[in-house]
């Protein structure tokens, strides 16, 4: 973590806890090590932080099959225009737009923190999902390395995972993955959601390129996984003809994954005014499309459209053999996005963030 030509800010260095407090707070709070500005991440600002847990309880009422998770970093550069994490920035007094981009909370400690937690008595051994909020493998999991000190702490104590992702530094930890698998359950998955390269890169300007993921799809079924696909957001007008499912859906299957989970676009409130910005700005074209879509308050898709879009794609998943078995770990969107709407509701700051897909 010791970067040529950077820019540092350092406070008071205590084991202590991450407020959800703004920059000026968070520059001066007990816990905040320092603030960093790399040339190597241009116009991203990093904020290393001493957590003081690591392990965050999914709310009981949710039907997710997992009972925690684990978030090394809050906020991601993958900036993914329609990143339903988003919201976990109003509880630092950060914007869910740029600021979640770009002002990236790293819990240098939280593999530390891990191992004493998965050591207490209390501790059951239960399911541990990473990639539930933001993403594991953002570019700065290259700098900072947490994963694989969290993957060693999850398999000394024969702690089952799953993993969500789109980083393809996924492919960095294959190995210490598949030796962990042979004594313990591990799941991988890869969000994948556009065959377009160039509507790819300005829908999600931060993550590899499809046809990487694809690439790192191939080296989890070599490194002995069965790889799942989530394929969402799929993007009304954008994203959702026949021809373009059947494009991605084929390359999915050549490329080794198991199976495939989809969903249209869901546009929680602290998202929609920046991907309506996006939008505006890339395809002006359709927002009055997408206004119709998604009226007022309106998070969903309508019914009609969600019917529609199952008749195109549910046969081509069918075709290439991509269904989900029964015997997977994997969870369903709405039940992501119950548990997320739980946790928001009664979160305050400090607390675990809310568990959500995109």
């Amino acid at each position: 973590m010791r970067w040529s030509d950077q820019s540092v800010t350092a406070t008071r260095e205590k084991q202590s806890a991450l407020p959800g407090l703004g920059l000026a707070e968070m520059a001066a709070m007990p816990g905040h090590l320092r603030t960093v500005r790399s040339p190597d991440f241009k116009g991203m600002v990093f904020h290393e932080v001493l957590a003081k847990s690591a392990l965050n309880k999914v709310p009981g009422a949710s039907s997710m099959p997992f009972s925690w998770t684990i978030n090394p970093y809050r906020g991601c550069s993958h900036a993914c225009v329609y990143c339903f994490a988003r919201g976990s920035h109003r509880y630092l007094d950060l914007d869910t737009g740029k600021d979640f981009d770009s002002q990236i909370v790293v819990k240098v400690n939280v593999a530390e923190v891990l191992s004493r937690e998965l050591m207490k008595p209390s501790w059951q051994g239960e399911y541990v999902a990473l990639g539930t909020n933001t993403d594991p493998y953002q570019r700065a999991e290259g700098r900072y390395a947490l994963m694989p000190g969290i993957i060693e702490a999850l398999g000394r104590t024969r702690t089952p995972l799953s993993i969500l992702t789109k980083g393809t530094l996924l492919r960095r930890d294959l190995a210490q993955l598949a030796e962990m698998h042979q004594r313990v359950d591990v799941s991988l998955a890869m969000s994948i959601a556009i065959a377009d390269h160039d509507l790819q890169q300005s829908v999600e300007p931060g993550t590899p390129s499809t046809r990487a993921r694809l690439n790192t799809i191939a080296a989890a079924r070599e490194a002995g996984f069965a790889p799942q696909v989530f394929l969402m957001p799929v993007l009304p007008h954008l994203t959702d003809s026949v021809s373009q499912l059947t494009r991605l859906l084929y390359e999915i299957r050549e490329a080794g994954a198991s199976s495939v989970m989809y969903g249209p676009l869901h546009l929680r409130s602290h998202v929609k005014p920046w991907f309506f910005e996006w939008l505006g700005r890339e395809h002006p074209d359709l927002v009055p499309a997408y206004r119709a879509l998604y009226p007022g308050a309106s998070t969903r898709a309508p019914q009609q459209y969600r019917m529609e879009l199952a008749a195109r794609i549910r046969p081509i998943i069918r075709r290439f053999g991509l269904e989900r078995g029964r015997e997977e770990r994997v969870f369903s969107v709405e039940a992501a996005r119950e548990a997320s709407a739980l946790a928001a509701a009664s979160q305050a700051p400090g607390l675990p963030e809310a568990p959500t897909l995109f």
